[in-house]
């Protein structure tokens, strides 16, 4: 069974420029003027012909960059918001957990918030008055619910808003980037209740930037582009694909920020060689390093890798005349510039014994063994002295994802061990 059919979704928003701005409205309706004549370049696409299905019982995230339409997707699945065109059919109760306080009026307590929830969400009074408690205790809140919710902070209003979206019972739970605001501690507690809504054949859509949270809970996956659906399947394989896309992109960013930097301190020095800015690359090029490159186990070249995902460096090299005294060099380091790695031929014992012309370096890791985050590349070139035939400084740059929460530096490889008198559960979504 269909618990969701979503066919042929446009939603456009209105842009009004200058020439359309008018003194009243009736000046605006008199001249006809008000939508009619604003041009496609004047309106902003969120969505452009979205069609899907999700089968009862079924889990699908929804991801994508900032922009992409998630949260109009879940706006118009809701019934807040209407489609420009296109249609959308829900079988079964809806309860959404969209915009962090939707629903909620500030003045009045969460008590009186949860009633008139409720009565929006389809409840009875009899069937709210049932239920308070419960939505109290899973929300944590036995001390505030009488205080205004204006006094609620961020945590206090997702759990609030989440334990009534859960607590009516819905066939169909819509979730946003809310969990992002959780508690420390309650944001589990939400995970342990989404899976046990899944294991009792509940239709879950969930829109969330915590790629490792979708892997786990979502059996399907929509990476949502520009409005329209660029891929759907497999959680892992979309995540990846747009994780792929996202690195790329971003290496593009960083290339032209290193090369704007480079002619602007190449016009700061009168002219001079761009690559003898102190910034990003610097060094005589007696010896060059070019086309620095990643590559995976496969021999396909990407930008992100798993924690402990193999991966090789290459990159080539071109000597002006006969050297005898050289050394090959990276260096790895995080998002804040902290050194996590370095090697070079010498530390590795090897001794320099010739090169001329071109060639090629290759260095291979069989594991990262790092933590999720961002990562920069130093690749190096120089004599056993120092002395710097060709430095590149922070010019690459690629991503490590896993669903792994680890912290620090490194992931070291280990598992714990107990005596027989220790009994701990291994949670279900790790």
């Amino acid at each position: 069974m269909i618990a969701v059919q979503v066919r042929d979704v446009f939603k456009f928003y209105k842009k009004y420029a200058d020439r359309h701005k008018f003194l009243t409205i009736k000046s605006a309706m008199v001249s006809r003027s008000l939508f009619g004549d604003l041009q496609v370049a004047e309106r902003f696409e969120a969505l452009r012909g979205v069609s899907f299905d999700v089968k009862t019982g079924r889990t699908l995230g929804i991801i994508g960059e900032n922009g992409s339409g998630k949260s109009t997707m879940l706006k118009i699945l809701a019934g807040i918001s209407k489609p420009t065109s296109g249609s959308v059919v829900t079988n079964g109760r809806i309860s959404a957990l969209i915009e962090l306080g939707a629903g909620f009026h500030p003045e009045i307590s969460g008590r009186e918030n949860i009633f008139i929830n409720g009565v929006i969400l389809g409840l009875t009074r009899k069937e709210i008055q049932e239920k308070y408690d419960e939505i109290v205790q899973f929300a944590e809140l036995e001390e505030f619910i009488d205080h205004p919710v204006k006094s609620y902070s961020s945590g206090m209003f997702m759990r609030l808003g989440f334990s009534i979206a859960i607590n009516v019972k819905p066939d169909i739970l819509l979730i946003d980037e809310v969990l992002a605001v959780g508690d420390a501690s309650f944001v589990p507690k939400c995970l342990d209740k989404i899976n046990e809504f899944r294991r009792h054949g509940k239709t879950i859509i969930f829109v969330s930037h915590d790629l490792a949270t979708v892997e786990r809970i979502c059996d399907e996956v929509i990476w949502l582009k520009k409005g329209l659906v660029e891929m759907r399947g497999y959680p892992k394989r979309v995540i990846d694909a747009y994780l792929e896309y996202v690195g790329k992109r971003d290496v593009i960013k960083l290339k032209r920020q290193h090369e704007k930097e480079e002619k602007s301190a190449q016009h700061d020095q009168g002219g001079k060689d761009e690559w003898q800015s102190p910034e990003k690359r610097w060094g005589s090029r007696e010896i060059e390093i070019s086309n620095v490159k990643m590559f995976d186990a496969q021999g396909k070249e990407k930008y992100i890798y798993k924690a402990d995902e193999p991966l090789t460096i290459e990159f080539d090299v071109k000597a002006a005349g006969n050297e005898k005294d050289f050394v090959f060099g990276i260096g790895v380091f995080n998002s804040e510039g902290i050194s996590c790695y370095g090697s070079n031929t010498v530390l590795d014992d090897f001794s320099a014994q010739a090169i001329s012309g071109s060639g090629t370096v290759r260095l291979a890791i069989p594991a990262l063994g790092l933590i999720n985050g961002t990562y920069f590349l130093d690749v190096a070139v120089h004599k056993f002295d120092g002395y710097p035939f060709d430095y590149h400084h922070f010019l690459y740059t690629f991503r490590v994802t896993s669903s792994h929460r680890d912290v620090g530096i490194a992931r070291i490889a280990h598992r714990w061990e107990f005596s027989k008198n220790i009994r701990l559960k291994k949670n279900e979504n790790s």
